[in-house]
């Protein structure tokens, strides 16, 4: 019986039948080290009974943690379809489905136990966010145990328990004993020690082991450890040996394995063993000390020379086994090889266990093994060594861990490959060398560094390496604006790319090209575009995709194409959460709060925005969009914030060096210094585009920039450039014009903006539109400028009353959801079918069912699993107040 865990024993419990409802739920269950994790988890499972399935896995203290342990250990006996996949072993995109699908079928409720977590590899943290953010349309608890005095904040696992979906989330936190609970024990125990609480802190590891010390002759341990091995000496000496011999195995240990490393003779030692607690042998007849304090205590008994000797006899027990190949294998025989201190063994195993690591999603993984590996890269021969430099660049590079030590590795493998003669070698980490110092903001080492790749790789055969160093430099020059450039390099690797078959070379090059091609205003961009998202959607190359409807959906949105925009954006928001793409998901959405900025849904617009910064851990390139847009809106809306905004997000574009991100805020500050009428500030932020490259601006942004020089009373000084239609109209002297054409494209405010510079006989009627509109649209701040306009111009007779109180205009969801539409969406999100949700709402199923069917649509999913995960990644979808709410003017 387990002492003061009803409290814990009933939230899992209360969990499990919320799980046979068909609601799963993430346990995170926590505590110090020796706390009784693995006994309540024990005691859990047997009270559960045959109702429901429990399938028990775990990660251990390897030198490299096994790819997918916890997996590895449930598979066979959870579906074999998972299990071979494991064996391939097959990438996430196709196991995490795989095992997704497996556990959608279960009919019964089933508890997945990760043990010890806070030892898991990357790719066990990857399953972990990926079933968590489904975990709610499950039969299934996932129950994850920790010990919370390991996970500080910069830990792996800190950010993945972060980014579970909170709704479906219950925390655990065990606590040690009291002191009435330990004073039990020891009365129990016929040991009634006085100070027993004070040393163990109530811990309940500690209080066991010092009480089985039974060594009354001597004083009370000084430590744990003491107390453990005060209980390992009164062993047989037999057992003993068996103990020291398999505390080198972090987990589980095999029979077989037993014997090797204890003799054939070990059977009666072992049970001794399990008979006096030390071990547990669990269903399969698998070894294991009961508590890992234990084996740690044992380990340390032995000189390193036994260790190593042991890590040695383990390693080779294990190469001799049938399935030594494979990626769980190869980690243990990787660990107890380095553990020996065997470099020969490691060179030979580690780049092994990192491609099966690699290919399971485990990049970490595969970097540690590589890592491994380099420590006896003294012993290694010049091509082994240049080629583990270059691996562990690129594994450790995976991480966007982009520093010092990851550009030496691979200026350490361009020149071993340079001594090996092998250009096609250099080639390749000279492409990288560029990559990762675009990744830094160094744009002209980057630049170099193409560029050196592609005159190294030219000297050879073409091939697929020269391909992806054409379209590394088309991308280059397509991020900097240089679009002739950008388009005669893309062509290069587009040619090449599928001259020697390399699909996805092809992709990356028909997006650079179609980007370029859209912006520039030249012919072919759409084509080329579309053909890019196709082949990446045909050929599952998901980032690829990603990509092409990010820059295709940007084009649309800046280039007001607003049909196209919603699609593309609904599509691609879809597709990015679907596939847990979360770096791409944030910039479209950020992009979608500009399109309905632009759209004149100015509320709706700074919801999404707000919602975005909300996030946390968001890079600057996922940020900067949505801040962009908030800064503006707020500016729009009179709200005394949006100027402090917009500054610091040019300060953020000003970082990244790419004309993107700062011409768009620079006319946005430019924006609200004309409204306030803050001339001089509207000009230096004129002066400062000026000093740009205004040629390469794309026509949009050409024409912005000139209608508010020509607003803030500046020589144009560009007549000869290309402007969009309603700009040109502007600018051309017919603001009326304009302001029609603004209006048939669908932007509001920027027709309003337009009827603000008529001037004569109808400028009366054209401010007083204005005003309307951009009352209407809840654009205070602008509307305040108007008024003030229309004052100076002797108008304000001729103007509509000041409006007071809420608009009249109802205000809509930003995915234009009805009320009712609404409130089936949030009884989804609490995990009640379409029966249920009827029961709730006294609707008939049918009416639910014709509701829940718009709902998808509008969110362009095709199940509640796309639902759910819309939600988790735009929570601001569920706020009723965008439905038909009102707003009172502030």
């Amino acid at each position: 019986m387990l002492m003061e865990r009803d409290a814990p024993l009933d939230a899992l419990q209360g969990v499990l039948a919320q799980a046979g409802a068909g609601r799963g739920s993430i346990v995170v269950l926590g505590g110090e080290a020796g706390i009784g994790k693995t006994s309540l988890l024990q005691e859990f499972a047997q009270r559960v009974g045959k109702d429901c399935r429990v399938f028990w896995g775990g990660c251990e203290a390897l030198f490299t943690p096994r790819a997918l342990g916890p997996l590895q250990d449930i598979a066979p006996a959870l579906d074999p379809r998972v299990a071979r996949l494991l064996e391939q072993p097959a990438a996430p995109d196709r196991l995490f489905p795989a095992v997704l699908a497996t556990l959608q079928e279960v009919r019964r409720p089933t508890v997945l136990i990760f043990e010890d977590v806070h030892w898991a590899d990357n790719a066990t943290l990857d399953l972990v966010k990926y079933l968590g953010r489904r975990i709610a349309l499950l039969r299934v608890v996932l129950v994850l145990s920790l010990r919370t005095d390991e996970v500080g904040p910069d830990h792996p696992l800190a950010r993945v328990l972060g980014d579970l979906p909170a709704a479906a989330t219950v925390r655990i936190t065990l606590q040690p004993f009291s002191p009435d609970a330990v004073a039990t024990l020891a009365e129990q125990a016929g040991r009634p020690l006085e100070d027993l609480y004070r040393i163990t802190a109530g811990n309940p590891f500690f209080v066991t082991e010092l009480l089985a010390s039974r060594d009354v002759a001597a004083q009370m341990p000084a430590s744990v450890r003491d107390a453990v091995w005060s209980r390992l000496s009164r062993l047989p000496k037999a057992a003993r040996d068996v103990l020291e011999a398999i505390s080198i195995i972090p987990g589980s240990v095999e029979p077989w394995l037993v014997e090797a490393l204890a003799g054939a003779g070990a059977d009666s030692a072992v049970d001794q063993c399990v008979a006096r607690g030390v071990l547990v042998r669990d269903e399969q007849g698998m070894l294991r000390f009961r508590h890992e304090l234990a084996r740690q205590a044992a380990l340390d008994r032995l000189p390193l020379s036994v260790q190593q000797g042991l890590h040695a006899r383990a390693e080779g027990a294990i190469a001799a086994g049938s399935a030594a190949q494979e990626s769980d294998s190869l980690t243990r025989r990787v660990h107890h090889a380095a553990s020996a201190g065997d470099g020969a063994r490691v060179l030979g195993l580690a780049p092994q266990a990192a491609r099966h690591a690699a290919r399971l999603g485990a990049h970490q993984q595969a970097a540690a093994h590589l890592a491994a590996a380099l420590r006896y890269v003294a012993q290694a021969p010049k091509r082994v060594a240049a080629q583990l430099y270059e691996e562990w660049a690129y594994e450790a590079g995976l991480a966007l861990r982009i520093d010092e030590e990851v550009i030496e590795a691979r200026w350490r493998a361009v020149a071993l490959w340079k001594e090996l003669d092998q250009s096609d070698k250099v080639g390749l980490n000279l492409r990288w060398l560029s990559r990762l110092h675009w990744y830094r903001g160094e744009a002209q080492q980057a630049q170099q560094y193409a560029d050196e790749a592609v005159q190294v790789l030219e000297g050879l055969p073409p091939g697929p390496e020269l391909a992806v160093a054409y379209s590394v430099r088309a991308q280059l020059h397509m991020l900097h604006d240089r679009f002739d450039a950008a388009i005669e390099w893309g062509e290069r690797a587009i040619a090449l790319a599928q001259q020697v078959g390399d699909i996805e070379t092809r992709v990356h090059a028909l997006n650079t090209v179609g980007t370029a091609l859209l912006v520039s205003d030249r012919a072919g961009g759409r084509e080329k575009m579309e053909e890019s998202l196709a082949l990446a959607l045909r050929h599952g190359l998901h980032e690829q995709a990603a990509r092409a409807y990010t820059n295709y959906g940007e084009y649309a949105v800046l280039f007001k194409d607003f049909a196209l925009a919603e699609r593309l954006l609904a599509e691609g928001i879809a597709f990015d959460t679907r596939h847990d793409l979360d770096a791409w998901t944030h910039y479209l959405v950020g992009r979608q709060a500009l399109l309905r900025m632009e759209q004149g849904r100015l509320h709706e617009a700074e919801t999404i925005a707000r919602g975005v910064m909300g996030l946390e851990r968001l890079t600057v390139v996922m940020r900067l969009p949505a801040l962009t847009v908030l800064g503006r809106v707020h500016v729009r809306m009179g709200e005394g914030d949006g100027v402090t905004l917009l500054q610091r997000a040019l300060g953020e574009a000003l970082a990244t060096g790419e004309p993107q991100n700062i011409v768009p805020v620079r006319l946005a500050l430019t924006e609200a210094a004309w409204l306030t009428e803050d001339i001089a500030a509207c000009r230096e932020q004129l002066a400062a585009l000026a000093a740009m490259d205004v040629a390469s601006f794309d026509r949009w942004e050409r024409g912005e920039f000139a209608c508010w020089r020509q607003r803030s009373g500046l020589a144009l000084g560009m007549t000869t450039l290309d402007v969009a239609g309603p700009r040109a109209a502007e600018l051309g002297g017919d603001a009326l014009a304009a302001a029609g054409e603004w209006s048939r494209l669908g932007l509001p405010y920027e027709a309003a903006l337009a009827l603000m510079q008529v001037r004569g006989a109808g400028a009366a009627d054209a401010v007083s539109r204005a005003i309307s509109i951009l009352e209407e649209i809840g654009a205070r701040g602008a509307a305040s400028a108007a008024r003030r306009l229309a004052r100076r111009l002797g108008l304000d007779g001729k103007l509509p009353k000041a409006r007071r109180g809420p608009y009249s205009a109802a205000r809509h969801h930003p995915l234009g959801l009805t009320r009712r539409e609404l409130q089936v969406l949030e009884l989804v999100a609490q995990g009640l079918g379409n029966r249920e949700i009827a029961q709730r709402l006294v609707r008939s199923p049918r009416t639910i069912e014709h509701h829940f069917s718009a709902v998808l649509g509008k969110l362009n999913a095709s199940s509640r699993m796309d639902v759910v995960l819309r939600l988790r990644s735009e929570p601001w979808l569920l706020s009723p107040s965008k439905i038909g709410g009102t707003r009172p003017q502030k």
